[in-house]
């Protein structure tokens, strides 16, 4: 039998537990993760290009389990009332090839990013960090804010989206928040005096968000939404001032902010096990290229099945009598002569 968890099930356990507290946790489940960074069996994602958008699959695997994550992203879908990014995921024990899990991970991928962000917070901005400029209020928006929020003490965000309903949509779900939320009216406007900027954009194209006039010593940058070949948020002008930290540097040159570039990064692992200080010192300006790395999902869905031990099981594997004789399970009743006639 195979563990099933539907969307209904995520909803249920998410708003049981508690969103800051599945936040968090995720948040250490990926660190633990990245602390065993050699056990893993790595390779970038394999991605399918299309003229509309991408579809991709991220494996990875230790010794115990092995995880795969089916992902489009789609940026013209919202015009169709369908969402950019849809996922599922597979988790499957190792000695058996079986897999042990099937899940939602729409809802789970959104979690694991902010989570991801945020450790990268935890090691990389500055403990005093209290404002945050979020470029961008589409779908990770809020997770973003909450997830960092459980990392650093922000006390304003400062918020901007070229889609004013898309603004208004991300202050209804934040305002019962203790945030002091000031919309703005540029980039330019919710960089400035920002502690820690996140940009997560959609549009799949070469874009230069923030420039490196907007750099200040000390800032934290994460750069959420440059994850496919040919799509970027930041000017690359700024990129030789920034200290940075990638997650998986194969992937990374090919589809990160320094997709086709030389410049020197450090792989997170390293920051996590102790082989350098995730921010070199107060003056230092850490940009996090995060593209999204299946470790991360391996986390979540390692996770998350030992959180919901009583999910529904689905009988998705054949149960046969005799392992070499699928043919009998499917074949038809017997009546005739082997019922006596």
């Amino acid at each position: 039998m195979v563990r099933l968890i539907d969307v209904p099930t995520l909803q249920r356990f998410v708003r049981r537990r508690g969103m800051e507290r599945v936040l968090a946790e995720l948040a250490d489940a990926i660190e633990a993760a990245y602390a065993r960074w050699e056990e893993f069996d790595k390779s970038p994602r394999h991605a399918t290009h299309f003229d509309h958008g991408v579809i991709e699959l991220m494996p990875v695997a230790d010794a115990h389990r092995y995880a795969c994550k089916y992902v489009n992203g789609h940026p013209g879908n919202p015009k169709g009332g369908r969402m950019t990014v849809a996922a599922l995921g597979i988790l499957a024990d190792v000695d058996s090839g079986y897999p042990v899990l099937v899940s939602e991970m729409t809802l789970l991928t959104a979690l694991r990013t902010a989570a991801m962000s945020a450790l990268v917070a935890r090691y990389c901005a500055r403990p005093d960090t209290a404002s945050l400029a979020l470029i961008g209020t589409g779908a990770q928006s809020e997770f973003q804010t909450l997830a960092i929020a459980n990392e650093r003490p922000l006390r304003q965000i400062r918020f901007y989206d070229v889609d004013p309903a898309a603004m208004e949509k991300y202050a209804f779900n934040l305002a019962e928040q203790n945030l002091e939320l000031v919309p703005c009216d540029s980039i330019e406007q919710a960089v400035a005096g920002a502690d820690l900027v996140s940009v997560a954009t959609a549009i799949k194209d070469r874009q230069s968000l923030i420039t490196p006039a907007m750099l200040r010593p000390g800032m934290h940058i994460n750069a959420v939404g440059g994850d496919c070949p040919g799509k970027t948020e930041l000017d690359p002008a700024l990129l030789p001032a920034c200290d940075i930290i990638v997650e998986y540097e194969p992937q990374t040159r090919i589809e990160g902010e320094i997709q086709g570039t030389e410049h020197p990064v450090t792989e997170f692992h390293e920051i996590v096990r102790g082989r350098r200080a995730g921010r070199l010192d107060d003056s230092s300006i850490t940009l996090f290229d995060s593209v999204g790395f299946a470790l991360e999902d391996h986390a979540a869905l390692n996770w998350l099945y030992a959180q919901l031990s009583d999910a529904t099981e689905v009988d998705l594997i054949p149960d046969a009598h005799d392992p070499r004789d699928l043919f009998a399970m499917l074949k038809p009743p017997t009546f005739g002569r082997a019922a006596g006639f």
